[in-house]
């Protein structure tokens, strides 16, 4: 089952932008490009949580591959909504991230408690779907 539902509306010099958030099956998709202002990141935050909330989806898939810097707000919000997300009974994977990116989280000290990360989207969907069949042979 493939949908979507509304992107994430932000403003980036004059011109209107949106975060897309996919749904594909059991697993949200969030592809971030370029800059994220810091009011933008906390609405995709609580829209994030809103949609697992309604949902009922298991896993966030947040690709960063279009992402040139994180800093630390962006760092924190990342991992905020990893916590809502585990709260809500879904695990959250970043994807994509570049070598300078981890470089800079490094230097900042942050280590993005409950976010895993995958090298891709692609590598991010198979860690969630075996994941998922661990924990479907728990008691």
């Amino acid at each position: 089952m493939t949908g979507s539902g509304p992107a994430v509306p932000g403003h980036a010099g004059g011109h209107a932008f949106t975060v897309p958030v996919l749904q594909l099956g059991d697993t949200l998709l969030v592809t971030l490009q370029g800059e994220l202002h810091d009011g933008m990141a906390e609405q995709l935050q609580q829209d994030i949580t809103a949609r697992i909330a309604h949902t009922r989806v298991t896993g966030v898939v947040i690709d960063i591959s279009g992402v040139d810097m994180v800093d630390s707000f962006l760092g924190r919000v990342l991992a905020e909504i990893a916590a809502g997300a585990g709260l809500l009974a879904a695990r959250t994977v970043l994807a994509g991230m570049r070598p300078a990116v981890a470089i800079t989280l490094v230097e900042l000290g942050l280590t993005l408690p409950g976010l895993r990360t995958a090298l891709d989207v692609e590598r991010a969907m198979e860690l969630l779907a075996a994941g998922e069949r661990h924990s479907e042979g728990s008691p």
